[in-house]
C-alpha cells in the first residue's frame, strides 16, 4: 500500500513566527502530535512536535508568576523550537517503507514531499495502525492461526484449504521468514468466526496436520470494555 492512500491531505500548519502557546493550544485542540512549519511560500521548512513544545516549556518549579509565564510562552517563537532536519517521505513510496523511517528515527509522524518537494499530506503512526488493521482484515474476520510451515511450494495453500474444509472463510495471509527457523515461514492466517464446535474441530484437526504455534480469536466486542477505570 502507498502512502498517497493514507496520508492526510487536510493539513493543519504554522508559520515560523507563530507562538509556541498557539501551537500548542493547536496541538490541543486538534489532538496531534506535530505540526508543519511553512514559509510565506507554502514550502516545509522545518517540523514541531509536542515533545519539542514540551523540552521548552519552563520547568514548574519556575517562580514566574502567570502573566510572566504566559508572556514567556506568547514570546517564544516556533522558529526557535522546529527540527529543521527533517525526516520525509514520498507519496509513491510504500506504508511499511515510512514504519521504517519512523522506526530508526523514533519519531511519530512525516511530512510527505512531492518530486517538486512540495508539502502534500502528512502521515502518522495511527495511519500506520489503520493499515496494518486494514491488511489484517481483524473487523471482517476474528480468528487468526499462526503455522510454522515449511518453506515449501504448495505449503500455505494446503493450510488454507484445511481451514475452508471447516466452513472458514480466509480473510487475510501473512507470512514472513525472519522468525521463523530454517527452511521454514511463519504463516498468520485470519478466517471469519466459526461455531464453537466447528471452530474445536478445525483445531484439532490442523495441530494433526500442521505445526500449529497458536490460535487466537479477538473479540472486538471488548473494545469498549478494555479500559482501565481508576476510582
Amino acid at each position: 500500500m502507498l502512502v498517497q492512500g493514507w496520508m492526510t491531505t487536510d493539513m493543519i500548519t504554522v508559520d515560523e513566527d507563530t507562538s509556541m502557546m498557539k501551537a500548542s493550544i493547536i496541538m490541543k485542540e486538534k489532538k496531534i502530535r506535530c505540526l508543519p512549519v511553512v514559509n510565506e511560500k507554502g514550502e516545509l521548512v522545518g517540523i514541531v512536535s509536542d515533545r519539542d513544545l514540551r523540552d521548552a516549556a519552563p520547568s514548574k518549579a519556575t517562580t514566574l508568576d502567570v502573566y510572566e509565564l504566559n508572556y514567556l510562552l506568547s514570546s517564544i517563537k516556533i522558529k526557535d523550537l522546529m527540527t529543521t532536519n527533517i525526516v520525509y517521505v514520498k507519496p509513491d513510496e510504500t506504508v511499511e517503507f515510512a514504519a521504517i523511517l519512523m522506526l530508526e528515527n523514533k519519531i511519530s509522524s512525516l511530512p510527505v514531499i512531492n518530486n517538486k518537494g512540495s508539502l502534500i499530506g502528512i502521515i502518522t503512526q495511527t495511519d500506520i495502525f489503520k493499515v496494518l488493521i486494514n491488511i489484517a482484515g481483524v473487523y471482517t474476520g476474528g480468528i487468526q492461526f499462526a503455522f510454522s510451515l515449511e518453506d515449501r511450494p504448495g505449503s500455505l495453500r494446503e493450510a488454507a484449504d484445511a481451514i475452508r474444509a471447516h466452513g472458514g472463510r480466509i480473510i487475510s495471509i501473512l507470512s514472513t521468514r525472519e522468525t521463523a527457523e530454517e527452511a521454514r515461514r511463519n504463516v498468520y492466517i485470519r478466517s471469519s468466526n466459526l461455531p464453537e464446535d466447528e471452530l474445536r474441530a478445525l483445531v484439532k484437526d490442523l495441530e494433526e496436520q500442521f505445526v500449529v504455534l497458536y490460535t487466537s480469536q479477538d473479540l472486538l466486542e471488548e473494545v469498549e470494555n478494555r479500559r482501565v477505570r481508576v476510582p
